[in-house]
C-alpha cells in the first residue's frame, strides 16, 4: 500500500461484507418462505424480507464502489485522497442510513415502489453521502494525474447519483412512474454501472497481469463505447408493456439485443490482458475472480438476458421465473464477483500480509459461483413451465405455483450453497491465517507523460 489514506477502504469493505452476508442470509429465508408459506408470516411477511434482500444488495454493492475508489484512486492520481475524515463521516452516515431503512422495513415504512422502497428522509441521506464521496473523489481527481481508469470511474459514479435523483419523482400515472422509475433501475444495472464495472476491471488487469495501461484503456474506451451506446437506448426492453408507444418494442428489442455485446468485449479483454501479461501474480485467487467476473457476466447479463429481450418472447416471459433467473445471475456476475475481486486483491495491501487464505477463497468461488449457476438453470427451467402452463395453456397463477415446488426446493438448496460459499468468502477475507510478512508493493503504472 504506497498511500496512507487508501486504509479507510478497509471500513467500506467490511461495510460491505457484512451486508453481503446479510443478504444472502435473508435471501435464504426467502427461498424458504416459497416452500414453506407459513415460516414468519406473522412477523415478518414476505414483501419485507424480499425488500431487504433486494435492499441489502445495492446498498453492499455501493459500499463496495466507494471503497475500490478509495482504494484505486490514490494509486491512480498519484496522490493522497483529498480527506479521509469525510470519507469516514460519509461511511457512517451510508453505514447507519441502511440499517434505518432496514428497521423502517420491518416496521412498515416505505414508500413500497420496488428498489426504491427508502422513505424519503432515508433518500435525502443517501444523496447527502453521495455528494460528500463525489466531492471527495473529485478533488482527489482534480489535484492528481489524470488516467482513463480514474476518469472513466468518476464519470460512472457521478452518472450513478445523477440518476439517483428520478428515485424522487413518484408520478400519480403509473405508466409515467414505470417509465422514469427505470431510469434508475435500468440505467444504472445496464448504464452507468457498466462504466464502473470496465474502469475497476481495468485497474486489476493492469495490477494483476502487467500489460502496458495504454493497451487496456484502448480497451477500456471501447467497452464504455459499447456500453453507453446499447445501455441506453436498450432500457427500452422494459417499456414493451408498460402503456409507452408501440416503437418502443422495435428499438427495444434491437439495443437490448446489442447489449450482449460489451460483455462479450469485457470477457475477451480480461482474458487477452491476462494472455499478454504472461505474468505469475501471487495473489491467484483475485485473478480468479476478475477473470469469473467477465465470464459469468457475459452469461448472466449477455445470454441469459438475450433469452428474453425480443418483444414477441417477452410477451409470454415477462415477469416469470425466467426474470428471476437472468436477475440473479446478472447481479451475481457483473458486481457481486466484481467487489470481491477487489476485496481479494486489495485487502492484502491493506492489512499487509502476503495473500492469505487463497484455497479457502477460492473454494468460496466455485462454491458460491456452482450454487448460483445451478438456481440460474432450477429458476429458467421454472419458468419456462410457468410461461407455458400461465400463458400458454392459462392456468391459474397459484395452480402453476404449486407446480413449480420442485424448482423452488432445488432454488432453495442452490441457496444453502450459496451461503455457505459466502461464509468461506468472508473469513477468508476478514480472518487472517496466513504468512505474517509484509507483502511486497504492488506494482505502479509509470507515471504519464
Amino acid at each position: 500500500m504506497k498511500y496512507q489514506s487508501q486504509k479507510v477502504a478497509l471500513y467500506y469493505f467490511g461495510g460491505a461484507l457484512t451486508l453481503f452476508l446479510v443478504q444472502v442470509l435473508v435471501g435464504v429465508l426467502a427461498g424458504t418462505v416459497y416452500v414453506l408459506p407459513n415460516v414468519l408470516s406473522e412477523l415478518l411477511p414476505f414483501n419485507v424480507i424480499r425488500m431487504i434482500h433486494t435492499n441489502a444488495l445495492i446498498v453492499w454493492l455501493l459500499m463496495g464502489f466507494m471503497g475500490a475508489t478509495y482504494y484505486l484512486l490514490p494509486e491512480e492520481t498519484e496522490s493522497e485522497l483529498h480527506s479521509t475524515k469525510l470519507a469516514l463521516v460519509q461511511f457512517w452516515l451510508f453505514f447507519v442510513a441502511a440499517l434505518l431503512a432496514v428497521v423502517g422495513y420491518v416496521f412498515g415504512i416505505h414508500e413500497g415502489r420496488e428498489f426504491l422502497e427508502q422513505p424519503l428522509p432515508i433518500k435525502v441521506g443517501i444523496v447527502v453521502v453521495a455528494l460528500m464521496f463525489l466531492y471527495n473523489c473529485t478533488l482527489t481527481l482534480l489535484k492528481g494525474r489524470k488516467t482513463a481508469v480514474a476518469n472513466v470511474l468518476m464519470l460512472g459514479l457521478w452518472f450513478v447519483a445523477i440518476f439517483f435523483l428520478f428515485a424522487f419523482y413518484n408520478p400519480g400515472n403509473l405508466a409515467l412512474d414505470k417509465m422514469y422509475w427505470w431510469w434508475v433501475v435500468h440505467l444504472w444495472v445496464e448504464g452507468v454501472w457498466e462504466l464502473i464495472m470496465a474502469s475497476i476491471l481495468a485497474f486489476l488487469m493492469i495490477k494483476l497481469t502487467g500489460v502496458d495501461r495504454e493497451v487496456v484503456e484502448k480497451w477500456l474506451y471501447i467497452i464504455v463505447a459499447l456500453s453507453l451506446f446499447t445501455g441506453i437506448l436498450g432500457t427500452g426492453h422494459h417499456y414493451y408493456w408498460i402503456g409507452t408507444p408501440a416503437y418502443w418494442q422495435w428499438i427495444g428489442s434491437v439495443f437490448s439485443t446489442l447489449e450482449v455485446i460489451p460483455f462479450f468485449a469485457m470477457v475477451v479483454f480480461a482474458f487477452v490482458m491476462v494472455w499478454k501479461g504472461g505474468r505469475q501474480h501471487p495473489n491467484k485467487a483475485a485473478l480468479l475472480w476478475s477473470l469469473g467476473c467477465a465470464v459469468i457476466a457475459f452469461i448472466g447479463a449477455g445470454v441469459w438476458g438475450f433469452l428474453h429481450t425480443l418483444a414477441p418472447i417477452n410477451y409470454y416471459t415477462h415477469g416469470t421465473q425466467v426474470t428471476a433467473a437472468h436477475g440473479h445471475l446478472a447481479f451475481y456476475g457483473a458486481y457481486v464477483m466484481l467487489n470481491i475481486a477487489v476485496f481479494t486483491y486489495a485487502m492484502p495491501y491493506l492489512i499487509k500480509r502476503e495473500p492469505y487464505n487463497q484455497a479457502l477463497n477460492q473454494a468460496g468461488f466455485w462454491i458460491t459461483t456452482g450454487g448460483m449457476l445451478f438456481m440460474t438453470f432450477a429458476l429458467t427451467f421454472a419458468g419456462v413451465v410457468q410461461t407455458h402452463l400461465q400463458r400458454v395453456v392459462g392456468d391459474d397463477y397459484m395452480s402453476v405455483q404449486d407446480s413449480l415446488s420442485m424448482f423452488f426446493w432445488m432454488r432453495l438448496g442452490s441457496g444453502v450453497a450459496v451461503l455457505i460459499g459466502t461464509i468461506l468468502i468472508v473469513v477468508s477475507l476478514a480472518v487472517p491465517m496466513g504468512s505474517r510478512r509484509t507483502i511486497p508493493q504492488a506494482p505502479h503504472a509509470a507515471p504519464a507523460e
